[in-house]
C-alpha cells in the first residue's frame, strides 16, 4: 500500500484542510506516513500568514528533492495559501514539485491521489535497494513534523470546518486573496461532520474558520450562536469549541447564545492586533478600541469564567510610540490570559507591504516590553490555578519528556504531570479525562499530579494510583 506524508504549517484551517487530505488519501488506499523518507507521496500544506512560514515551506521543497532524487517515484505535492500565491513562481524556484493545489482544489487534489495510488502501488512493489533506503533516512534531522499520523489519542479531538475565506480584507492579510471570500457551510453538514467525529470517539469537536463566527447558514441566515446550541444538541458531544474569532461579529445576541450552551470550552480567542484606533484604521480591522472593550464587557457579562486570549502585532506600518504605549497600556491590565504576539512581516499582495515600514530596531525593543507585560499577566493567570484541581483532556506522552503526560485544561492551558504508576495506554485512551492537582506554574503553563481519570467528562471518574515514594 502506497504512503503519504503531511507536513503542515498555519493555521488551525490548514490543519483541517490536511485532515482533510488524510481522510481522502485513507480512502483511495493510501497509509499515512510518520516520516517523509517512507512515504510515497510528500505533502507540504503552506502558509503565508508569516513570512518565517514561508520561508520553511520553501527550505522543505529543497530539503524534500533529496528524496526525490534518491526515488524518482515519489511525488512531492504543494497545497494551501502559499500555493494559491506563488503557483507559478513556485515551479520556477522548485521545479521539482510534482503538482500545485490551492485553498480551493482540495477536492482535486483528493481526486489526483486516486489517481496516482496504482502507479505508486505497482512501484512499491518494486525491491527497494538497501542504499537508496539509508540515503533517504538521513533526511530525518531535517526537521518538520508529520501531520495526521493517528495514536492512541488523536481520535479525542475533531475538527470540522464551517467556513471559508474572509471578506473582511485587512491590510496586512492575505488570506482573503489566497482563501477568497466568504463562504459558509450549510448547518447540516457541519452537524453531520460533528455527528460522525463523536461516534467516532470524539470528546472534544472544535469548529474552525478563518472569521468563524462570522458564519451564516446560506439558506436559513441562522448564524454561530444557533450553530453551537445545534451543535451542543447533538447526543454524546461532551465538549465544543471553536477559532478563529473576529471582534466585530460578536454581537451580544451571539455572545448570549454561546452562554447557554454548557459544552462550550471556557475560552475565547479575541484577535486585538493593535490598541491604538491609529493603527486599527490602518489594519483596515473594522472596529475601534472602545468596541473592542465594549466586546471584551460583553464577554465578561455573559461568560463570566471565560480566559479571553488575543494576537497582537507590534511596529505595523505607521505605528507611533505612542501607538504602542496605547496597546501595551491594554495588555498591562491583565485582560488576556495568553497571547499571540508577532513583530510585523510584510506579506506580498497586501497594501501594508507597500507602506513605509517601522525601523526593525524599534519593532524589536517594543516587541520585548510587549512579551515582558504580557507574560506577566499569562503567569499571573496560571498562578491563580495553583492548589486547585483542573479537569483536562489527555494529549499523550510530554515531547519533551516521555515519562509524563501532558494534557490540556478546558481554558487550552497545557499541564505536564508525571505518569502515573497505572499508566496504559489503552486504558488512558478509553478515561482520557483527568483531574491534576496543580502544583507549580510557569509561563508556559502548569505541572502538577493526576489524581483521577474518567471515561466521560461529567462523570466523576477513578481514582489513579500514586507513587510510592521511598523514605528509606
Amino acid at each position: 500500500m502506497p504512503r503519504i506524508y503531511i507536513e503542515t504549517f498555519g493555521c488551525q484551517m490548514n490543519e483541517a484542510d490536511s485532515q482533510y487530505i488524510a481522510d481522502r488519501a485513507a480512502s483511495a488506499g493510501y497509509e499515512i506516513a510518520a516520516k517523509p523518507e517512507e512515504a510515497n507521496v510528500l505533502v507540504l500544506n503552506t502558509c503565508t500568514v508569516r513570512d518565517n512560514a514561508e520561508r520553511r515551506a520553501y527550505g522543505r521543497m529543497n530539503h524534500f528533492k533529496v528524496l526525490k532524487d534518491a526515488d524518482p517515484d515519489v511525488r512531492l505535492v504543494v497545497m494551501g495559501c502559499l500555493a494559491e500565491q506563488d503557483r507559478d513562481r513556485m515551479q520556477q524556484v522548485a521545479p521539482h514539485v510534482d503538482a500545485v493545489f490551492g485553498t480551493s482544489e482540495l477536492v482535486a487534489f483528493g481526486d489526483r491521489l486516486t489517481e496516482w495510488q496504482p502507479a505508486l502501488q505497482a512501484a512499491q512493489d518494486d525491491t527497494v535497494d538497501d542504499d537508496v533506503a539509508f540515503e533517504r533516512a538521513l533526511l530525518m534531522p531535517l526537521g518538520g513534523s508529520a501531520d495526521a499520523v493517528t495514536d492512541a489519542f488523536s481520535h479525542l479531538r475533531g475538527f470540522v470546518t464551517v467556513q471559508r475565506g474572509c471578506s473582511y480584507y485587512c491590510t496586512f492579510c492575505i488570506v482573503p486573496h489566497v482563501r477568497g471570500r466568504f463562504d459558509h457551510r450549510p448547518m447540516r453538514e457541519i452537524l453531520d461532520e460533528v455527528a460522525a467525529h463523536v461516534a467516532s470517539g470524539a470528546r472534544e469537536v472544535m469548529l474552525v474558520g478563518q472569521t468563524v463566527n462570522a458564519w451564516k447558514d446560506p439558506a436559513t441566515g441562522e448564524d454561530f450562536g444557533d450553530l453551537c446550541k445545534a451543535a451542543a444538541a447533538l447526543p454524546g458531544l461532551e465538549r465544543l469549541t471553536f477559532i478563529s474569532p473576529h471582534p466585530k461579529d460578536f454581537t451580544e445576541k451571539v455572545i448570549a447564545d454561546l452562554a447557554t450552551v454548557p459544552q462550550l470550552n471556557a475560552r475565547v480567542h479575541l484577535p486585538l492586533q493593535s490598541g491604538s484606533d491609529a493603527m486599527l484604521r490602518r489594519m483596515n480591522r473594522k472596529y475601534t478600541r472602545a468596541q473592542f472593550e465594549e466586546k471584551v464587557e460583553l464577554i465578561h457579562r455573559y461568560l463570566p469564567d471565560w480566559a479571553i486570549t488575543t494576537d497582537i502585532i507590534v511596529g505595523f506600518p505607521g505605528e507611533s510610540d505612542d501607538d504602542f504605549e496605547a496597546t501595551l497600556d491594554l495588555v498591562k491590565t491583565g485582560v488576556f490570559a495568553n497571547a499571540f504576539m508577532f513583530i510585523y512581516s510584510i506579506r506580498r499582495g497586501t497594501p501594508a507591504a507597500r507602506w513605509e515600514q517601522v525601523p526593525a530596531e524599534v519593532s524589536s525593543a517594543r516587541f520585548a516590553r510587549l512579551v515582558e507585560a504580557q507574560n506577566a499577566a499569562t503567569r499571573a493567570y496560571h498562578d491563580r490555578k495553583l492548589g486547585t484541581t483542573v479537569r483536562c483532556l489527555i494529549q499523550g506522552p510530554s515531547k519533551k519528556d516521555a515519562t509524563k503526560l501532558a494534557t490540556k485544561t478546558l481554558d487550552n492551558v497545557t499541564v505536564i504531570a508525571p505518569m502515573p504508576p497505572d499508566y496504559d495506554e489503552a486504558l488512558y485512551a478509553r478515561e482520557p479525562w483527568l483531574d491534576v492537582v496543580v502544583e507549580t506554574a510557569h509561563v508556559w503553563g502548569c505541572t502538577g499530579r493526576i489524581v483521577r481519570r474518567a471515561e466521560r467528562y461529567a462523570e466523576s471518574g477513578a481514582p489513579v494510583a500514586q507513587p510510592v515514594i521511598s523514605l528509606l
